[in-house]
């Protein structure tokens, strides 16, 4: 394929553009984690949770459960072995 200067140098500058590109997916890939979930729950319990996000909202939802495992977890005891008030 022949091509002028002007051309070969647009070629140069978009495949440097597309390593450059490249290299950043390849930095996003080598820094990337596995997203596991803090805990699973059961279908039945994922049926419920999408029940109730369609009847109340994914907010309202969300802070419900937030504070009701919170409040279920509150007996555990801190890291010096104190319980939290």
């Amino acid at each position: 394929m022949k091509v002028t200067d002007d051309e070969k140098k647009q070629l140069s500058e978009a495949i440097d553009k597309m390593n450059e590109g490249l290299d950043a997916f390849i930095q996003f890939y080598n820094e990337s984690e596995e997203d596991k979930p803090l805990i699973e729950f059961t279908d039945e319990t994922m049926e419920t949770i999408a029940r109730a996000i369609e009847a109340y909202g994914k907010d309202e939802v969300t802070a419900k459960i937030n504070t009701i495992v919170k409040e279920v977890l509150s007996f555990l005891p801190n890291k010096q072995g104190k319980e939290d008030t």
